[in-house]
């Protein structure tokens, strides 16, 4: 900072910022931390250091503002582009410092490492092929919806050779989005030379589907899966003399070089904003890439502004091309908002679907009908009149009752899901329910919206509980998804509940789609979708857009920074249910891996990812409550403080409803009387 001109200094600031931080991660510029930028410079003497760094180094600190960084037009959001460009040079950083150490202790050790993945450009003539032939198989013209499939995979991947930038992909569900996203990717990435895809998913509960997809067209060796329950630590490294596959995967997940990586919102967002190395290292890797963005219309709107201005300064200023791709296109073009609003996007003309309007209409395939209240009495009557039937609701609470109520009435075939279910025994069921559905045995399945964005179901009729027109829409995309019944015939019923209301966030956002829906002959169409975002923008105003003040958190004077990485790292969390978790320790994998919780050796971190798939999320004080009364313990509480909380009741999990943290009252009833 010393030795950088004026017209350099901010540059050199952010350089200061990744050195001061890259063993415990970048700080904030000022606070009241000790270990702030402005306290570290204060303590710093340079003095006391050695001259012969000057020497042996030579530091030119001139001429360091990037071209790039001279384009920026948009004075209000100059700091967030210049912070981002600081967190673009950590990357570099603590990835090269990751490396040249590994490499250090693996000549000392005698050990190979392989981090050989192969570049993008290298491989896409054969990534190219092999997605043809996948398509080619699949070509059929036996329905409608298959007819459109292969029309809309036509068109995008005509559309490639456009100019890299934003684009969106409007196709109802069921459409084919996720491969002729696929498609355009390695066409747009071969015109383009960009350096690898990133296909992000907002749930982790569909990630296995679409990377074994990915897998199937494109093969194994070139994919990789990155999300929250699947970390580098869970992986078992290979022996000393040799690297095996999963040390390549797990050397992938730390920075991202693999060619195709599958991942989620969370594990992509969450590192754009992060503070920590590790977290951080991937991001320049991103650079360059072609980024899919499934379902886009799932971001969390109290997280939108920041989230758009990541995205947008991908696009400016590190060459990537983003694709939103949905079957509700969450209305985020420029013109949609004031002028340099950080929300607005250039999406005009970027349009890659054929006629979005006209594709709507011929992939109509459901009709909707507004039922207005009613309670779990008749839509038990409506589920026991059809053979195969979802509904969905807005609560796991009213979920469980009308489970009940439908067992009550003996309703065969019947499934209930929710989050009371832990992943794994989520997963079982959902594939239950397709056998059931393909073979066409009764199948009445009782949900909560996990069901929605992503999941591969097709039921004849479908009731939805009042929410937001985009959830409305992803219901009905459950419903005749592959085009083989009458429209007539498949009804999606919106119905309230008025012994069951919903939560504040969605009874805001039905009230949203109420305002709107008696324009619209078809609630489903792109027009009426664009309307029903633009009012939900407009009544939760600019702050609702970034409800934590992140964009506020990147300041910038022609003198100095003010950035607040650490803190933003800390603010920037996808998910925050204000829940705590129970471990459901009956499957064999979760048994062994809560007795490993002995073995001291065995770090923490490996054993809470095994785990992840068998936690279910409950409200503190219901936790607290299960502890009180001998039903929930922290295991090996010594060793790892209160970080694993298991059942000790199973009578209070079961596969069919899950975790029913309510009957430990009765439980603890039954017991004192015996």
């Amino acid at each position: 900072m010393q030795l950088a001109g004026r017209g350099d200094k901010a540059i050199a600031e952010l350089v200061a910022y990744c050195i001061a931080g890259h063993h415990a991660g970048l700080p904030d510029r000022n606070g009241e931390s000790r270990s702030t930028l402005t306290e570290r410079l204060k303590s710093f003497s340079a003095d006391a250091i050695d001259p012969a760094w000057n020497a042996e180094i030579n530091p030119d600190a001139a001429g360091l503002v990037p071209v790039f960084v001279r384009k920026w037009h948009e004075p209000r959001h100059r700091g967030f582009h210049l912070a981002f460009l600081g967190r673009m040079i950590f990357s570099c950083l603590v990835d090269a410092d990751f490396k040249d150490t590994e490499a250090f202790y693996a000549r000392t050790e005698g050990r190979q490492v392989d981090r050989d993945w192969p570049a993008l450009r290298d491989v896409l003539s054969d990534l190219r092929a092999r997605f043809d032939r996948h398509m080619s198989g699949l070509t059929r013209s036996d329905t409608l919806v298959n007819q459109a499939r292969a029309d809309i995979l036509a068109h995008v991947q005509s559309r490639a050779v456009e100019a890299p930038g934003f684009f969106t992909l409007t196709v109802p569900t069921g459409g084919g989005k996720t491969l002729a996203s696929l498609g355009f990717a390695l066409d747009h990435a071969a015109a383009h030379d960009r350096r690898r895809i990133i296909y992000a998913i907002p749930f982790t509960a569909i990630i296995d589907q679409t990377a074994s997809i990915f897998r199937q067209v494109l093969g194994h060796e070139l994919v990789l899966e990155h999300h929250s329950a699947i970390e580098p630590d869970t992986l078992v490294s290979g022996n000393r003399n040799g690297p095996s596959g999963r040390d390549k995967l797990k050397l992938a997940m730390e920075d991202w070089a693999a060619p195709i990586v599958v991942t989620t919102n969370v594990q992509l967002f969450e590192s754009l904003f992060a503070a920590r190395p590790s977290r951080c290292r991937k991001l320049h890797h991103i650079a360059g890439s072609v980024i899919i963005l499934d379902e886009a219309q799932t971001l969390p709107r109290p997280l939108l502004a920041p989230a758009m201005a990541a995205l947008r300064a991908l696009v400016d200023d590190y060459g990537c091309t983003i694709v939103l791709c949905t079957a509700t296109q969450p209305a985020l073009n420029e013109r949609s908002f004031p002028k340099d609003h950080a929300v607005g996007l250039p999406l005009d003309g970027r349009e890659l679907a054929p006629d979005p309007p006209a594709l709507a209409r011929a992939l109509t395939r459901v009709r909707l009908s507004n039922a207005g209240p009613m309670d779990d009495v008749a839509l038990v009557e409506a589920l026991a009149a059809e053979r195969q039937a979802l509904v969905i609701v807005n609560t796991r609470g009213h979920a469980l009752a009308l489970y009940r109520a439908a067992q009550a009435a003996e309703l065969e075939g019947l499934v209930h899901l929710s989050t009371r279910q832990h992943a794994a025994d989520r997963r079982e069921l959902l594939d239950a329910v397709r056998r059931r559905l393909k073979a066409g045995e009764p199948c009445r399945l009782i949900s909560t919206s996990l069901v929605e964005a992503g999941v591969d179901l097709d039921f004849p009729k479908v009731w939805r509980a009042e929410a937001g027109l985009d959830q409305v829409a992803q219901a009905a995309g459950r419903c005749n998804r592959e085009g083989h019944r009458s429209i007539d015939s498949s009804i999606v019923t919106v119905f309230s509940a008025p012994e069951n209301p919903p939560p504040p966030e969605i009874k805001g956002l039905s009230g949203d789609m109420g305002r709107i829906i008696h324009k619209y002959a078809d609630w489903l169409s792109p027009q009426a979708m664009q309307e029903f975002f633009g009012e939900v923008y407009w009544r939760v105003g600019k702050r609702g857009l970034d409800r934590k003040e992140i964009l506020e958190d990147f300041r910038f004077s022609s003198t100095e920074t003010d950035f607040a990485y650490r803190t933003v790292g800390e603010k920037f969390q996808m998910i925050e249910s204000g829940m705590v978790p129970v471990i459901i320790a009956q499957a064999r994998e979760a048994r062994d891996a809560v007795e490993r919780l002995a073995i001291e050796a065995v770090p923490t971190g490996v054993l809470a990812r095994v785990l992840q798939r068998y936690l279910v999320q409950v409200p503190p004080r219901a936790r607290s409550r299960l502890i009180a009364q001998g039903h929930v313990t922290f295991a090996q509480e010594r060793l790892r403080d209160d970080q694993f909380a298991v059942l000790r009741s199973d009578g209070l999990y079961s596969k069919e409803v899950g975790l029913v943290w309510e009957d430990a009252d009765y439980l603890a009833l039954e017991v004192s009387i015996i």
